[in-house]
């Protein structure tokens, strides 16, 4: 039986199109693309940008030293943020991807794992690699190709990369061996009508995925669903990561149906929050 969870309670609106949550050190990042910002919230729902980009940025992660590494999307380079805001580049992805890069994870030991859109929006996708860049700085790509890489995470073991196929429809599972190499390609499939946008994972061995108008679900390794959370009227759930005190707290970027123009105009998108009884793995 598949329980159903809810309401959500909003932390913070008036953004224009949240995306790629992390939970960092105590504090909750994020990603406003449209606003071209990365930004943090404090517990009491209060925003601080701490850095602005020329281009949309996406996945977030943390270096061992502290350092921020943020995606920037059709620039496909990786931008290094230090504590103080200061911008730099820390790696060029052109040379290994192909038309846009996205949401992206970084290990305990500073590997990068970036997907890929695998061509234009406006055409059938490429199945693409994942972008990697090591910890060297080198850049290369790994992985069997995937449709629409989306929302990634690592397991708390750091032994399993777990990867959303937007146009897959599915969820891609790698090991992770020595020197952060990728084998053993298995997939998921998500119930019919379902699309994998943002993913995050539970301490019990779930995957909650973000599924836009069919709000967040969440599905076992073995493709059990268990739980799904609906969101008001037309709001879509783009992405999604456990994060408070206790790791307790599911935070969710939503917003309206995805029209930058109009997302721009409208300021829709929100923080919002529900505690679900598990708590959150993978974190950084």
């Amino acid at each position: 039986m598949v329980v159903d969870l809810g309401p959500v309670s909003t932390l913070t609106d008036n953004l224009a199109f949240p995306e790629d949550p992390r939970w960092h050190k105590g504090h909750f990042y994020f990603a406003d693309m449209l606003d071209r910002r990365v930004a943090r919230i404090d517990h009491d729902g209060l925003v601080t940008t701490l850095a602005t980009f020329e281009d949309s940025p996406s996945g977030i992660g943390f270096l061992p030293g502290g350092d921020m590494l943020v995606v920037s999307m059709y620039h496909e380079q990786l931008i290094r943020v230090d504590a103080q805001g200061n911008k730099s580049l820390y790696a060029d992805l052109g040379t290994a991807a192909g038309a846009g890069v996205n949401d992206m994870v970084v290990d305990k030991a500073g590997r990068a794992y970036v997907v890929q859109f695998g061509g234009d929006m406006d055409e059938p996708p490429v199945p693409s690699p994942l972008v990697v860049v090591q910890p060297d700085g080198s850049v290369g790509t790994d992985g069997d190709g995937l449709l629409i890489g989306n929302g990634i995470r690592i397991t708390d073991d750091g032994k399993t990369l777990v990867v959303a196929e937007s146009a897959g429809k599915r969820l891609s599972l790698f090991d992770i061996g020595a020197g952060g190499k990728l084998s053993n390609h298995r997939t998921v499939d998500l119930p019919d009508g379902h699309y994998a946008d943002g993913i995050c994972l539970d301490a019990q061995g779930g995957i909650w995925v973000a599924a836009l108008w069919n709000g967040l679900i969440r599905i076992t390794h073995s493709g059990e669903l268990t739980h799904r959370i609906k969101l008001e009227g037309d709001r879509h759930a783009y992405a999604c990561m456990y994060g408070g005190p206790d790791h307790a707290t599911l935070y969710i970027c939503s917003a309206g149906p995805h029209d930058n123009e109009k997302a721009r105009i409208t300021r829709a998108g929100r923080i919002e929050t529900i505690v679900t009884g598990f708590t959150g793995a993978g974190l950084d």
